[in-house]
């Protein structure tokens, strides 16, 4: 991969992340796409305690949810998108830290969607220590359909090239 300012990159996975210096504004970088299962939706609401009759119960869902389907939670949405977005590579061996995240809920995921991420590169900023730099992202998630489900403003510190 070699992003230039605006341009957009779908190549193959890197076997090195990105370095700070790799990163301009206006990159931009799109994930591959993964359905949510209705099973997976379960096993998240049992392991994190969510177990509200909006995600547990089928027999509530269709009497009162608004969806009438199983919904996914919003955080289970950005862990997707998040482990999406680690997949592509850029961020392998050079993403130190998940300093801040700012998550917008635009619309529901249901059990059966498939989402996708659109990744760009926001700013950077140099820090005190050479060998690190911080990285802000606007990551896009979107449904089969292409309509947005979540957006998301994330910051990252990521690894300078060696000197």
């Amino acid at each position: 991969m070699t992003p230039g300012a605006g341009r957009e990159e779908n190549a193959v996975v890197p076997t090195e992340g990105l370095s700070y210096e790799r990163f301009q504004p206006g990159d931009r970088f799109r994930t591959l796409a993964r359905t949510v299962s209705d099973f997976e939706i379960l096993q998240f609401v049992t392991l994190t305690g969510f177990t509200e009759p909006l995600f547990m119960d089928m027999e509530y869902v269709r009497r009162e949810s608004v969806f009438g389907t199983r919904v996914a939670p919003g955080v289970l949405t950005f862990g997707l998108a998040e482990g999406l977005t680690l997949q592509t590579g850029i961020l392998h061996g050079t993403g130190l830290a998940l300093l801040s995240y700012d998550v917008r809920v635009l619309a529901p995921v249901l059990a059966g969607d498939t989402i996708s991420v659109e990744i760009e590169v926001l700013d950077r900023r140099e820090t005190r220590k050479p060998d690190r730099g911080v990285v802000t992202f606007r990551h896009r998630i979107t449904n089969q359909r292409g309509e947005p489900v979540m957006e998301a403003t994330i910051v990252r510190m990521i690894k300078r090239r060696s000197p």
